[in-house]
């Protein structure tokens, strides 16, 4: 089986104290997985690595690496370098991007979102947020900022069907240009 470059994204690590998962430690952890070329970016639970196999593997992998030396779950969802690139080229709002990259998301979930959660999540949009569902890519754009938004991670979850983690524009930016490293 080929080795491939992956990005991993943790849900939810180093936001309000429980979920406290040290970068190094992360980093160790993937490389007892047999992970190689390890880096992490910032301290939200980007981790960039090559391996063989699939991306689901590399996702159950890592939650029980997780759970076994830390204590907790944290979800993971984990993509190929490939198809990365394919996924920030999807991006609807060039303008948002543009002008107000921290302000536009790109989430990704465990599994396919559910049929219509585009337009669920559109339908409860408030305050000009835009909601885009690009194949597996879910684009919302919160001209207002996240932290106010109806759009919350567990209505996010609900609507989509699996867990949801979300990466700013910048952030996604970064990783594409790290995994072309």
């Amino acid at each position: 089986m080929p080795v491939k470059r992956f990005v991993a994204l943790l849900r939810g690590i180093n936001v309000g104290g429980n979920t406290r998962l040290p970068m190094a430690e992360l980093r160790t952890l993937c490389e007892e997985i047999g992970w190689t070329d390890v880096g992490t970016y910032i301290q939200s639970g980007n981790v960039l690595y090559r391996a063989a196999g699939e991306a689901s593997e590399h996702e159950a992998r890592l939650e029980e690496g997780i759970g076994r030396g830390f204590g907790f779950e944290v979800p993971v969802v984990v993509r190929a370098g490939a198809d990365w690139s394919r996924i920030v080229g999807s991006n609807p709002f060039e303008e948002a991007a543009r002008d107000e990259p921290n302000r536009l998301m790109l989430c990704l979930s465990k599994l396919p979102p559910n049929p219509g959660a585009g337009e669920a999540l559109q339908d409860r949009a408030k305050d000009g947020e835009r909601v885009h569902l690009s194949g597996e890519a879910i684009w919302i754009h919160y001209p207002e900022g996240a932290g106010t938004s109806k759009l919350s991670p567990s209505l996010i979850n609900r609507l989509v069907g699996s867990p949801v983690t979300a990466r700013n524009w910048r952030t996604a930016v970064k990783l594409e240009r790290m995994l072309a490293e």
